[in-house]
């Protein structure tokens, strides 16, 4: 298996994760937070899909699909268009949002199949390429791409989780 396929593979990995751990739930169970201060299946999705598509539009030197392709007016948040959710506070995460529910896992595939795309024209010798200086070391764009994928997966498992939740009631 090449780089490029096992990359793909595991952008698809996540998206089913999105899709079971959103599938058939209200916006109001999507909503849920457990406690006041716990992110909400929404909030998760929306925040995973805003890293990825922050992170691997960069590396590709293309424009996020969420401004790109209308997503941020669609969404119609009460932030910055730049926001990805790093550092929210409580009350940004309650402001995360989404009606209908739909518009969720529409901006997750639109930024998989630009993300798929990306990673599928790699080659090895790409992903050494130096891709953010402001780190010692220098990131390269291997190891961005590890942390966008470790960094979806643990939000999309924490999503799974809450809808397991939500599903006992």
């Amino acid at each position: 298996m090449k780089t490029a396929h096992l990359l793909a593979d595991a952008l698809g990995r996540i998206r089913e994760v999105v899709h079971e751990a959103t599938d058939g739930l209200t916006a109001e169970q999507l909503e849920f937070r457990p406690r006041p201060t716990a992110n909400s299946i929404t909030w998760l999705i929306w925040h995973l899909t805003r890293v990825q598509d922050d992170h691997i539009a960069e590396a590709a030197g293309a424009e996020q699909v969420w401004t790109a392709g209308g997503w941020a007016r669609r969404f119609g948040l009460p932030l910055d268009d730049t926001a990805t959710g790093w550092s929210h506070t409580s009350d940004e995460v309650a402001a995360v949002r989404v009606r209908p529910a739909e518009l969720l896992t529409g901006y997750h595939d639109a930024v998989y199949e630009q993300s798929t795309r990306f990673v599928r024209a790699l080659t090895d010798s790409d992903l050494d390429r130096i891709v953010d200086e402001r780190w010692d070391p220098p990131v390269t764009l291997g190891v961005r791409l590890v942390s966008v994928l470790s960094d979806d997966l643990q939000h999309a498992g924490q999503a799974a989780y809450l809808r397991g939740l939500i599903m006992a009631d």
